[in-house]
């Protein structure tokens, strides 16, 4: 059982991975250009990880590392207090 064969029949799963991709990628792309961080932006725009990369350079690396919070106020969802 390969990888052809999984994804060949699994279109949506192809579709959540690429969504899931290009959100993290652009994300930090856009965060690493803000913070002038070049050799993030040229590691991030070139290699392709499945977003891994680009968890590690937003919550680990970035000057401005990204809080929960931050994404929470995004997207408007309430945490439980």
């Amino acid at each position: 059982m390969g990888l052809d064969s999984i994804f060949g029949n699994n279109p949506f799963l192809v579709f959540v991975i690429l969504v899931w991709t290009i959100i993290w990628k652009g994300i930090a792309l856009w965060r690493a250009a803000k913070l002038e961080q070049k050799n993030w932006f040229i590691i991030i725009l070139v290699i392709s990880s499945l977003g891994i990369i680009e968890l590690v350079y937003l919550f680990g690396f970035a000057k401005k590392k990204l809080k929960f919070k931050e994404i929470q106020s995004w997207i408007h969802i309430p945490l439980k207090k």
